[in-house]
């Protein structure tokens, strides 16, 4: 028996933080489901090899940490990149600011970089940027969720968990002013 699991808890259909109210988004349930099946595309496109996954701090943790444990067949490192771009704001400053690189060489390696939200695709291009600068074999992008008709990118997003419009969420990894990123669901905001 695992004592350090929870018992589940049905998900609130909102919460209050300040003046905002947060909605229902997206359950435990199927994020879960979602993620294991990314989990199962990833074995099956690697196959016989052995990636490092680079997840995206600090929302990408939860995701990557539940998408690794999806990955049963293969065996895995992995690594991570701490940026900052959007500080305590609900937008964007636009600005990248690598606070932590990778520790292990990526020379030769398949690479799938793990991001929790492609909005504008900012992180995403500055990462893919500085890792084809470490020469890996591959790489390849996992994002649990990826804001329609946002994105700046001109490569392409390999695993998508969700399509969303644009709108803020949180949950799951996905914070408010560094908060409530341990919500096991995902809620968005409101619109007044």
């Amino acid at each position: 028996m695992n004592h350090l699991a929870a018992p589940a808890l049905p998900n609130p259909s909102s919460i209050s933080i300040g003046t905002d109210v947060f909605d229902l988004y997206l359950s435990e349930e199927t994020i879960a489901e979602r993620v294991l099946q990314l989990g199962q595309a990833i074995e099956r496109d690697y196959a016989g090899k052995s990636p490092v996954f680079v997840g995206i701090l600090n929302g990408a943790f939860i995701f990557l940490a539940d998408l690794v444990r999806a990955v049963q067949t293969l065996d895995v490192e992995i690594d991570f990149y701490k940026l900052s771009s959007y500080g305590n704001r609900k937008i964007s400053s636009g600005e990248i600011q690598c606070l932590k690189a990778v520790d292990m060489s990526l020379a030769g390696r398949d690479v799938i970089v793990v991001e929790d939200i492609v909005d504008s695709g900012l992180s995403l291009t500055y990462i893919r940027n500085e890792i084809l600068k470490l020469q890996p074999q591959s790489v390849r992008f996992c994002a649990l969720f990826f804001k329609e008709g946002v994105s700046q990118l001109e490569f392409k997003v390999d695993y998508v968990g969700f399509f969303i419009p644009k709108q803020f969420v949180i949950g799951y990894g996905l914070d408010v002013a560094q908060k409530k990123r341990n919500l096991r669901a995902v809620y968005k905001l409101r619109e007044p």
